[in-house]
């Protein structure tokens, strides 16, 4: 029996793998054999399971011919790229999950990464990037928070807290450089869930320029030589495995960058197809769309994805159900979350019906991975302003389309509705399963409140239930709109709380 212990064993780098024959970088999947070609801002798990993965295809197949030079967003984030000087940016990539309805695990070591600089401490060679004139793209993905506009002075020897700050100074520095050469322009592509991303970090660098009184020459060719894309990611990247060390042993080597990502991915880009030619990601014959509108892909998105997900974590959690998968595969709920996935929410989505069915089949596939656990008690936070964001809309549109509310979205609503029973313990807000057990609500905290005073009158006697869920389904606080305004919906779901009632005792 292999007694090795992990820290016995080399960490992955360039010299281990050179030990290794069947383990060398061939010239094509080597950063070294190529200029950086692009910046990246952020160095987690997400960027380094997806477009880094793609670029190093790219690269595989002969087509970008670059390498990428990595900077983290926050000073909290040094510790990751000494991790990656330390393996010369090399790591593993497990993709591990349901394709095609076979179980897969298929392992790359990727080599994208040529540059690693703190922008905190080598604050003039973050800068200098700006002078390389192979840099063609910037990518970031710093959360959705890091996309944000903060007052900051024009100290250009210091670098500014945000992404944006940083990405004005840079911009600025390649346009004094260049002498604003329209050439020189740059492809920006920010990955951060946030709607319409690079229209919204646009706007901030703009205005940064004003803040800084910068030139309104270099403010023409910031607007009219960069591309700032919108874009929508879709990978669940699950990072570091629990069971890492089990793969060590089997290597030979220690990967402490070791990262795991599901088998699908998707990634559309607003921008004419004709940028694949500085970017050949479809080239490569990846799953990417350049497309004229990226709001049909959020909607699908939203409303198939993320709508399930909402609809699943409701109705799951209030009858004892902990995980996707737990309820994808559940005898009673899991035909019913598909059968509304396929024949309330699908039928919504403006794109043509087989493509949307298609991503409604991959979607349900990702739910069944048995290497993932996502806990339905995350998804349901905020469960109000999501169910109003994700799945009102096609409550609303599937009434309009088949004159009739549609069964499982309805019952979703009054899911939210009976668990939403707001008490506090030890201060914090829990509604109640109807088995009895609490459930922790994180939601918005006025209308927690107003869930509770309603709540709270129907059990003063002051209001029968029939009052409350008309109250509830009127308010605007909750809906942005009056729900008791849709024709029986008041009734529908009046009748599927008697009924979860009637179950319970």
């Amino acid at each position: 029996m292999d007694t090795m212990r992990e820290d016995t064993l080399p960490l992955l780098n360039r010299h281990t793998l050179e030990q290794r024959e069947a383990g060398k970088l061939k010239p094509e999947t080597d950063a070294r054999s190529y200029p950086v070609r692009a910046l990246q801002i952020g160095e987690g798990n997400f960027l380094r399971g997806f477009i880094d993965w793609m670029l190093f295809e790219c690269n595989r197949q002969g087509l970008f011919r670059g390498s990428v030079a990595v900077s983290q967003p926050r000073p909290g984030g040094k510790y990751k790229l000494d991790q990656l000087r330390e393996q010369d940016g090399i790591y593993g990539l497990l993709v591990k999950g349901i394709q095609n309805g076979h179980e897969i695990e298929e392992r790359q070591l990727i080599s994208i990464f040529s540059r690693f600089i703190d922008p905190y401490s080598e604050w003039e060679t973050f800068l200098s990037m700006a002078e390389n004139p192979e840099l063609d793209l910037i990518v970031s993905n710093t959360t959705e928070a890091g996309i944000c506009y903060e007052e900051i002075p024009w100290t250009p020897s210091e670098p500014p807290a945000t992404y944006p700050g940083k990405l004005t100074m840079l911009l600025n520095r390649r346009f004094e450089h260049f002498r604003g050469d329209p050439g020189k322009g740059l492809m920006i592509m920010p990955c951060e869930l946030l709607e319409r991303n690079g229209d919204a970090l646009k706007a901030i660098v703009l205005r940064h320029a004003d803040d800084w009184g910068l030139s309104d020459a270099f403010r023409k060719w910031l607007d009219e030589c960069n591309m700032f894309l919108n874009s929508l990611v879709d990978r669940i990247v699950t990072g570091y495995p629990d069971n890492a060390p089990e793969y060590f042993r089997e290597w030979g080597f220690e990967d402490r960058l070791l990262n795991t990502a599901e088998p699908y991915y998707f990634w559309a880009i607003e921008g004419d197809p004709s940028l694949d030619g500085r970017l050949p990601l479809k080239a490569a014959g990846l799953q990417v769309e350049w497309v004229p509108d990226l709001s049909p892909y959020q909607i699908r998105k939203v409303r198939i994805l993320n709508g399930t997900h909402t609809l699943m974590a409701l109705i799951g959690l209030l009858h004892g159900v902990s995980e996707v998968r737990e309820a994808a595969e559940h005898p009673m709920w899991g035909a019913r979350i598909r059968e509304a996935m396929l024949n309330e929410i699908v039928p919504l989505v403006p794109l043509p019906p087989e493509s949307a069915k298609l991503y409604a089949d991959a979607v349900w596939e990702r739910f069944l991975n048995p290497f993932i656990r996502h806990k339905l008690g995350d998804i349901a936070m905020n469960s109000v302003s999501k169910f109003r964001v994700r799945l009102l809309p096609g409550l609303k549109g599937y009434a309009d389309q088949y004159g009739k509310l549609p069964d499982v979205i309805t019952l979703a609503l009054s899911s939210l509705i009976r668990l939403y029973q707001p008490h506090q313990i030890d201060n914090q807000w829990h509604g109640t399963r109807l088995d009895g057990e609490p459930v922790l609500l994180r939601d918005d905290p006025d209308a927690l409140a107003f869930l509770h005073d309603v709540w709270q009158k129907e059990l003063r006697g002051e209001w029968s239930r029939l009052e409350r869920v008309n109250a509830i389904l009127g308010s605007e606080l909750l809906w942005g709109e009056k729900l008791n305004d849709i024709p029986g919906l008041v009734q529908s779901v009046h009748r599927n709380l008697q009924e979860m009632e009637r179950k319970q005792s």
